[in-house]
């Protein structure tokens, strides 16, 4: 797994269990994902290039770093939401897309339903977020439609993995790197990470 990196910086780890208490309500759910977001979003720039621009500090002038590269964020609908409020945090003027996809029930394939995302999207490092790899249907399948439109620079963002997701996700796209907070024992028949922490969308949008 070279190209997966669970961060495991006690805070994350933490907040983490935060959100895989049962008792915990939606707007502390909210809360607890948004800041496991940033703290990740902090990990997954950290090789972005930088530049040096001219600027005048209240002593004297000096050469300070800048970000040179450019990205974006792109959220698989609905749940990828939740990452994106914490990410947006810290990148507050990233573009974003959208990606609109839900698992099909019986076959757990994913099925696309919406696609937006930012026209310069080839020259921007692409973060694709979503709370969870579990079959990895849904994020080989937003991975693949932004490569068919010449994305040549991605990286996942997810909470939670599957070992099954992650098998199938660097079998599809070898060459995408995954930032997992963990990757946990396997998935039940239903296609859900155990331990795991419930269905992701419901619990952030209150919907269950």
């Amino acid at each position: 797994m070279a190209q997966v990196t669970v961060v495991d910086h006690p805070l994350i780890q933490h907040k983490l269990t935060g959100l895989r208490r049962k008792e915990t309500q939606t707007g502390d759910f909210r809360r607890l994902l948004r800041e496991i977001a940033l703290l990740l979003a902090y990990e997954v720039t950290r090789d972005m290039p930088l530049t040096r621009e001219r600027i005048e500090t209240p002593l004297m002038p000096m050469d300070a770093p800048v970000l040179a590269g450019k990205l974006c964020f792109v959220s698989i609908l609905r749940a990828g939401n939740g990452i994106l409020d914490g990410m947006l945090d810290l990148l507050p003027s990233a573009p974003v897309g959208h990606i609109g996809l839900y698992r099909d029930p019986q076959t757990l394939a994913s099925v696309e339903y919406y696609f937006k995302v930012p026209h310069d999207i080839s020259d921007r490092l692409a973060i694709v977020v979503d709370p969870m790899l579990a079959t990895g249907n849904s994020a080989i399948a937003a991975v693949q439609r932004l490569k068919d439109i010449s994305a040549k620079s991605i990286k996942l963002v997810c909470i939670l993995a599957a070992p099954e997701g992650v098998k199938s996700f660097q079998e599809a796209h070898p060459d995408v790197a995954v930032f997992t907070a963990a990757i946990d024992r396997q998935l039940n028949d239903h296609g859900y990470i155990l331990p795991g922490l419930g269905d992701a969308g419901d619990r952030l949008f209150g919907t269950k």
